[in-house]
């Protein structure tokens, strides 16, 4: 089994911390998608990470989708069993994903455009969703028990990946978010291996 992956995308981070977690022996493979690898494009015809592919040669891709993949293969292990709480894990995925998906937006809007071509307002846009979806998370902080489940993998993704790329802007006011990394650590202590 394989993820093809990036160590900057939060979706590939979510999924591999998830894999981990579950007892998924998988392959990292390092992937560099601006390249157009030919093993990964043989998997995924829109050539995105992460990318799992089973030891059967199934192709796997979208971060939900793998995690639900990998929810099945490890009998559950990432979603509670009870459709209240299975919502709310999915919802809290859902929105550190989008959040992630609106900070991606500012990054390629930056890194792909000329200078005189980036649109702040459509920065400014992508930033004020992520900052309310943060403030919900803020306002109604997800439960962390003894054992992670997928939205806080997501949680810890995103929150892994706004400091990357985002060092600093984000903190004040949401001292409970700040703090979600160290618990977060506390109940999945192989967190610093995906850091990098």
């Amino acid at each position: 089994m394989k993820i093809f992956y990036s160590p900057a995308s939060p979706y590939s981070t979510k999924v591999r911390m998830a894999a981990h977690h579950a007892g998924l022996k998988a392959e990292a493979v390092l992937t560099d998608t601006g390249a157009d690898p030919a093993e990964l494009l043989a998997a995924n015809p829109l050539g995105k990470i992460p990318t799992l592919v089973t030891k059967d040669g199934e192709a796997i891709f979208d971060s939900r989708a793998i995690m639900h993949f990998i929810d099945r293969e490890s009998g559950g292990k990432l979603y509670p069993r009870g459709a209240k709480k299975r919502l709310r894990a999915e919802v809290l995925e859902a929105t550190a994903d989008g959040i992630c998906d609106s900070l991606l937006a500012i990054v390629y809007e930056r890194r792909f455009r000329p200078e005189e071509k980036v649109h702040q307002p459509w920065i400014d846009r992508q930033w004020g969703k992520a900052m309310r979806g943060l403030d919900s998370l803020e306002a109604d902080m997800p439960k962390l028990g003894r054992k992670p489940k997928a939205g806080h993998f997501a949680l810890a993704a995103l929150l892994r990946y706004i400091e990357l790329r985002f060092t600093g802007r984000w903190q004040e006011g949401r001292p409970k978010l700040a703090g979600f990394l160290d618990r977060f650590e506390r109940v999945f202590p192989d967190y610093a291996k995906f850091k990098d």
